[in-house]
Order: structure tokens, then C-alpha cells, then sequence
């Protein structure tokens, strides 16, 4: 299951990561968020080595929700070394998840 992080930990873990990273920027109240839980613990059992696996809960973590302008949720953002490569809103099924990750 993809570790929760905040902001003292989001520069070590993300932006410095030497593998790519998915943020999944999410609020336990949001039913899409509830519904995206499962098809992220599938893809992270079967993508972990290749790419690291956070979350971000929205209601907590205010500096990062604005700073990477966060106005849906959830909202899946890939960083690689360091910076935003690509952003993905609402629930995604599995395979298509799983292949969008791949090309990281």
C-alpha cells in the first residue's frame, strides 16, 4: 500500500527519488479517491520496482495541494527527477493505469 507522505518528507522521497514517482493526491472523504484504492495497490504490487508509490491527503497537506495546483481529486502526478512529467485526474481502470505508469 503506497505510504502516506506530507511535506517534510515529499522533497526526499519525490523530488529526489532517482526513480520515477507516483503522487496520488487524494481526501478520505472522496468516493472516486475510495474507488482508485484498489486499482493503485494492483498496480504498485506489480510496478513497484520500477517506480515508488505516495499519497497526499489534500485535506492535510495544504502547501503541496496548492503548490502543484491540485483541484480535483484524486489527482495522479508522475515526477521524475524532480519535476511534474505527467497528471491524470479521477478513477482510472487498471490496465490503462498500468500502461500509462510503464511508459515512465
Amino acid at each position: 500500500m503506497a505510504e502516506r507522505i506530507g511535506r517534510e518528507e515529499f522533497e526526499e522521497k519525490v523530488l529526489k527519488s532517482g526513480l520515477p514517482v507516483l503522487v496520488d493526491f487524494y481526501s478520505d472523504s472522496c468516493m472516486a479517491c475510495k474507488k482508485l484504492a484498489p486499482v493503485l495497490s494492483q498496480a504498485e504490487e506489480l510496478l513497484g520496482e520500477s517506480i515508488y508509490f505516495y499519497k497526499v491527503n489534500t485535506n492535510y497537506e495544504n502547501e503541496l495541494t496548492e503548490k502543484y495546483e491540485i483541484l480535483s481529486r484524486p489527482t495522479l502526478i508522475v515526477f521524475i527527477n524532480g519535476r511534474e512529467a505527467e497528471r491524470k485526474t479521477g478513477v482510472q481502470r487498471l490496465q490503462e493505469f498500468i500502461d500509462w505508469l510503464k511508459a515512465f
